[in-house]
């Protein structure tokens, strides 16, 4: 039996993966002796032993050790007795030197150390599991509240000599790079000296990290230097805020903010707490009298757990063995790599938050953000690693309740934004009004404030010199702190906001060229010319006489354009042409001006010239009428200069700003070259181009040659008040203006807001409009758009125009050819080729005198000429004989009533051409002389009565007595003789008969 008890005995301890019994040390420095940290590690060990569910089979058993706190060889004894005695963990202590020298201990050994103390060094340590956040997340927590509260001047009061190396990393690189740092070392002997100095530089911005013991003398040094207003926010680096007495904080508008570890609304942490008050033998020893828990004994308390979570997962999957080791022969233990990784690898939540860890630092944790009101502490938000801080209650940093304070207001007269009263019985802030006087108004209702309105001593706003190395103005006057709040037209630019703060801007602006309004430009007598420009009029010039020259020529060369005068005389030899040179002209001139000109185009090529000439006209006259009517109705002005550049390239027109304004300081600084050029300009010119006042360079730009450049709110009021001024080209950069308050003054994101829900509401547009547009004096000017001018017409407008004409008088004179040809070879004659019948043609075409010419018959097989047949209703009954010559290089026509052509021939007679002489033959082949045929002819005919003037022309008659007779002939009569009064000699004959002139219907 006693053999098998052993074997089951064996059997037990082989599969239990830990012992019955584990030792843990702790050490603790000699102050902390029965101090909250030592009785919550105790209380810690009880509820795990107590608590079977977490380790049901061991035991933990803990050995306490006290060391002086500034002793580390004392304390690296005592670390080396537990270790001797097979701990299976070390715990503390939380003093930053003395941790330091037993964590190499254990890290030379294996064994794990945990710990609840601030860490300096970001470096990872072995077998180091540390609660408590690394100081790298703290000072990112700290520098994330700042940039959220805008921080800008900040002092920094530390008690520990390693206080220093707990901030280091936010002093060298602070949340903004214009973030100025005062570094002081304070106990509570020098709280008030320190606290004093501060108060003299004007900082109201502290971050406190003093011992919590001392904390109670650092309040009361804050109450005797009355450094408890609004104006001061003090930010503590202790996570235990909430232990302390706030009382005489609570009521006057102080603001104190601090991160805590341990929720105290999360349920679970509220239910540890309950029961740890309950514990009898601790009770308020770790609680104070109203329950809260310090984060040094909660994170005790945590380390514990933890501790007991990695055994636990230890021990379903590996066997502890517990050692004894010794400091002296530095055999490290074989299990404590595997626990302290199972340790390392733990998650759970405990009194402050979630625990989770990485190579030993404490990570993915939260900070509650606390902010002291008039009731309470209360938390308005969270920081977490990565996620940055996150305000849920945004209100509790901008409250408004703070009415009884009174700030002192700067600003600067300037019409419209501030306006001194002309009422000499007013008094303080009612001698004021305009823009920014009610916008003041504005905010102040709605932020909770009162203030008194004063103007700047120097009339700036305040510019920098760069020999002096000083701010003058309204910047000047904030960086003293003789201000707190400016309220002006203060432009925001990176110069002022490197030495003062802006809120957001409540007006966007730029700057613009204010000028005298250009004289319009006078009447001209051809003013009617300029919807055209002048190339374009010469070449309408250039196609109007290049059309007209081709219309002639095409209409000779085509035969369709020779047409019988006489409709009625179909086979007339005598037909004319109707565009000569002048008639070419005429119809040219007729249709362009889109008037009628009488002349018809009747060949297919001089129509198409026509046409193509009409669709020019249209094209040319529609682009005319529609230019002409802009050009009438937009007022042409004459602009020196269009923009800032021809104001830049030019020195006749002077140019200048507002002295000590943003906008000199705009152009001094720029790196534009244009603006660069013009700076140098107007600093050659100082003494003459910058003026003190907006009245002053306005007055300026009245009396003429001088251009004002000034902020284009500024610019439209006074555009709208006086019609002579005008604004020149767009604006030359984009800003706004804003409330200036000193560096770090609580009151800019205040008024930042009021300024945004104002906008929104449209409450500044109001006043916007109250000030710029509905003041009574606004000037009444016909608003003409500057872009309306209307520009002359080039070539690149209507010049598509000129190459349709071109191509249809090509084509026109492509067919003119085509019909010349066509013609010559249908009328050409047996006797001739067909290029003589062309040749003969084009002389004729080219003699350009002539606007008749012979009409071309067709001869029959015979050689005959077709027979005429006379009409009778366009002439008597007696045939009459028509004829044309070219006599003395004049044209005559010839008419001889009486002569019955059918006469002559029963005498023998006949009528011939011979073509080349262009004459009329009478020849007889009969016995009787042929005065005796003229005299019967002339005798059996009727008189005709002669309505012409007289005339005296030469007919070629030819005789032959055997053959054919041939003889000249002058043919002459007076305007009452008819051919039956001819005398029958030859003499009389010849000179009683009448040339007579026909009348053509041409």
């Amino acid at each position: 039996m006693a053999l098998l008890f052993v074997v089951i005995v064996i059997l037990v301890t082989t599969a239990m993966s830990l012992p019955p019994v584990i030792r843990i040390g702790a050490i603790f420095t000699e102050d902390q002796k029965d101090s909250p940290s030592e009785l919550a590690f105790k209380y810690a060990v009880y509820r795990i032993n107590k608590d079977k569910s977490l380790l049901p089979n061991t035991t933990l058993v803990y050995d306490i050790q006290y060391v002086p706190k500034d002793d580390s060889f004392r304390t690296s004894k005592k670390a080396c007795k537990q270790l001797s005695k097979s701990v299976q963990g070390i715990f503390g202590p939380s003093d930053p030197l003395l941790g330091a020298h037993i964590q190499s201990i254990c890290e030379a050994l294996d064994v794990p150390h945990l710990e609840a103390r601030m860490d300096f060094e970001p470096t990872f340590k072995e077998f180091s599991i540390n609660l408590y956040p690394s100081q790298d997340h703290l000072n990112k927590a700290f520098k994330d509240l700042m940039s959220f509260l805008n921080w800008t001047r900040v002092a920094i009061i530390y008690e520990e000599n390693y206080g220093l190396f707990k901030l280091q990393d936010l002093v060298k690189s602070p949340p903004t790079t214009r973030t100025e740092m005062y570094i002081r070392q304070a106990g509570p002997g020098s709280y008030r000296q320190v606290l004093r100095e501060i108060r003299q530089k004007e900082i109201y911005k502290l971050i406190i990290d003093t011992d919590p013991l001392h904390m109670q003398q650092f309040f009361r040094a804050i109450l005797q230097l009355q450094m408890n207003d609004h104006r001061y926010h003090y930010m503590f680096t202790t996570f235990d805020i909430e232990t302390f007495d706030l009382e005489d904080f609570k009521y006057n508008s102080v603001n104190m903010t601090a991160f805590r570890l341990v929720d105290l609304e999360e349920p679970k942490v509220a239910d540890v707490l309950r029961q740890m008050e309950r514990f009898q033998p601790i009770k308020h020893a770790i609680l104070n009298r109203t329950g809260i828990i310090q984060a040094e004994p909660a994170l005790v308390y945590d380390s514990v757990q933890v501790f007991a979570h990695g055994l636990a997962s230890l021990d379903r999957s590996h066997v502890l063995r517990p050692m004894n080791l010794s400091c002296d022969k530095e055999e490290p233990w074989d299990d404590g790599l595997s626990l302290y990784n199972y340790i390392n690898a733990a998650g759970i939540h405990g009194l402050t938050g979630h625990i989770e860890f990485n190579e030993g630092k404490r990570n993915n944790f939260k900070l509650d953000l606390l902010k002291l009101k008039k009731e309470e502490l209360v938390k308005v938000g969270e920081w977490r690693p990565g996620q940055g801080v996150n305000v849920t209650d945004v209100n509790a940093f901008y409250e408004t309740t703070a009415t009884n304070i009174t700030l002192v207001v700067m600003t600067r007269e300037e019409r419209p934004y501030v306006m001194v009263r002309q009422d000499k019985n007013l008094t303080g802030n009612a001698r004021f009004e305009g823009f920014c006087i009610d916008l003041l108004k504005w905010i102040a209702g709605q932020v909770g404030f009162q203030y008194a309105i004063r103007l700047v001593p120097d009339h700036m706003y305040g510019v920098y010199d760069p020999e002096t190395k000083e701010w003058n103005g309204i910047v000047r006057e904030l960086m003293e702190k003789r201000a707190d709040l400016a309220v002006a037209s203060m432009t925001i630019n990176y110069a002022r906001e490197s030495v003062i703060d802006f809120t957001k801007p409540f007006m966007n602006l730029g700057i613009g060229i204010l000028f005298k309004v250009p004289s319009s430009q006078p009447t001209r007598l051809f003013s009617f010319m300029n919807p055209l420009a002048v190339e374009i009029w010469l070449y309408v010039l250039a196609a109007y006489m290049l059309v007209s020259f081709t219309l002639f020529v095409m209409a000779r060369f085509s035969p369709y354009e020779w047409n019988n005068p006489h409709p009625c005389l179909a086979e007339s030899e005598v037909v004319e042409n109707q565009f000569s040179v002048s008639n070419s002209f005429w119809f040219i001139t007729g249709t362009f001006l889109r008037q009628g000109s009488g002349l018809n185009p009747k060949a297919t090529s001089t129509r198409i010239v026509g046409g193509i000439w009409w669709f020019f006209t249209l094209i040319i006259i529609s682009s005319y009428t529609a230019n002409l009517a802009a050009f009438l109705t937009v007022e042409r002005m004459i602009t020196p200069i269009e923009n800032a550049a021809d104001l830049a390239e030019q020195t006749e027109i002077t140019y200048g700003t507002l002295e000590g304004g943003s906008t000199m300081t705009f152009f001094r600084d720029s790196k534009i070259g244009i603006y660069q050029k013009m700076w140098r300009f107007m600093e050659s010119r100082r003494s003459t181009v910058f003026v003190s006042t907006y009245e002053e360079g306005i007055k300026r730009v009245l009396e003429g040659n001088y251009a004002f450049l000034m902020e284009s709110t500024m610019l439209d009021y006074a555009v709208q008040r006086d019609c002579n001024l005008t604004q020149i080209g767009g604006l030359l950069d984009s800003k706004g203006y804003g409330i200036a308050t000193p560096k770090g003054s609580p009151w800019r994101d205040k008024i930042s807001l009021a300024i945004l829900e104002l906008q929104e509401k449209g409450v500044i547009q109001i006043l916007y409009d109250k000030w710029w547009k509905n003041t009574g004096d606004v000037c009444n000017r016909d608003e003409k758009s500057k872009e309306s001018k209307a520009n002359a017409l080039g070539v690149e407008n209507i010049g598509g125009v000129f190459v349709v004409l071109l191509c249809g008088l090509a084509l026109a004179i492509l067919v003119a050819i085509l019909e010349f040809c066509w013609n010559s070879k249908k009328h050409a004659q047996s006797d001739r080729s067909l290029c003589a019948e062309m040749a003969s043609e084009l002389r004729f075409a080219l003699r350009c005198g002539s606007q008749q010419r012979r009409l071309t018959k067709t001869r029959n097989t015979e050689g005959d000429i077709t027979t005429t047949v006379t009409c009778t209703r366009c002439s008597p009954p007696s045939t009459s004989l028509l004829r044309s010559r070219r006599c003395f290089s004049h044209e005559e026509t010839t008419y001889m009533p009486g002569i019955d052509v059918p006469r002559l021939n029963a005498g023998s007679w006949c009528a011939t051409d011979d073509r080349d002489e262009e004459i009329i033959e009478l020849r007889s082949s009969g016995d009787l002389s042929w005065r005796g045929h003229l005299a019967q002819a002339s005798s059996s005919s009727s008189a005709v009565p002669v309505t012409a003037d007289t005339t005296t022309t030469t007919v070629c008659v030819q005789s032959n007595t055997n053959a054919h007779t041939s003889l000249s002939l002058p043919l002459t009569f007076s305007q009452s003789q008819s051919f039956a009064q001819a005398p029958t000699a030859t003499t009389e004959a010849e000179e009683s008969l009448i040339g007579h002139r026909f009348r053509p219907r041409r």
